[in-house]
């Protein structure tokens, strides 16, 4: 993958996430909450839903590039993380646990529904992955005019060889490139060893290039 093109993905990783690190360091503050949840005390599933529903989000809009529709199925994602709360045995972290349960629900969407291509512009900002670059480029107001107009294409040329790619190569992109997990975490949320992590990452990657290659 390009520099320039590294640059862009990791840039839409970065849009409104301000320390991604974060759910990771705070697990041992999950398991108090996720065990205050099985006794029953709603406040403390309402904190777990504060806590990581924006990243969630993010993620969900990543792979189905709809933000009205990946905000539904990150309600349905905590939804069913609260139905099966007791099923939760502290086995991995409760972030990586609730990403699992939301990405399958975004490849079943995904699947379920016509395959979308981005049209930045014809629906307005709120309507597709448009919302997370805009926001990237808003961040960008000390720069050139050139530069922010060359962001905005390279986040659109990304965005659209992305929505190319199969939907296991796509996610592990998102997992690694722009939500920043770390290869352990990705295992779990997929369910796959770490070697396999590795391996589709790469693969993955070569493809997103080869991809962006033919749009050059």
């Amino acid at each position: 993958m390009s520099d320039r093109a590294s640059k862009s993905v990791a840039a839409q990783g970065q849009a409104g996430d301000e320390n991604p690190s974060a759910p990771a360091a705070l697990s041992f503050e999950d398991e108090a909450l996720v065990d205050k949840c099985r006794k029953g005390d709603m406040q403390a599933f309402g904190l777990l839903v504060a806590k990581h529903q924006d990243r969630l989000v993010n993620m969900v809009h990543r792979m189905i590039g709809r933000w009205a529709e990946a905000q539904e199925l990150a309600q349905e994602a905590f939804l069913k993380a609260l139905e099966r709360i007791s099923q939760f045995r502290n086995q991995s972290s409760f972030y990586t646990w609730l990403f699992r349960i939301a990405a399958n629900l975004a490849i079943s969407h995904r699947r379920r529904s016509v395959r979308l291509r981005f049209g930045l512009l014809d629906e307005g900002l709120e309507g597709t992955q448009a919302h997370s670059l805009g926001d990237c480029v808003a961040q960008s107001r000390e720069q050139s005019p050139q530069a922010v107009a060359q962001l905005a294409e390279d986040s659109k040329r990304v965005a659209e060889a992305l929505d190319r790619l199969d939907d296991d190569y796509r996610l592990v992109i998102i997992l690694r490139d722009m939500e920043d997990m770390d290869y352990a975490q990705i295992s779990r949320v997929l369910d796959v060893p770490p070697g396999t992590v590795k391996s589709r990452l790469h693969r993955a990657r070569l493809m997103l290039k080869g991809l962006l290659g033919e749009q050059a």
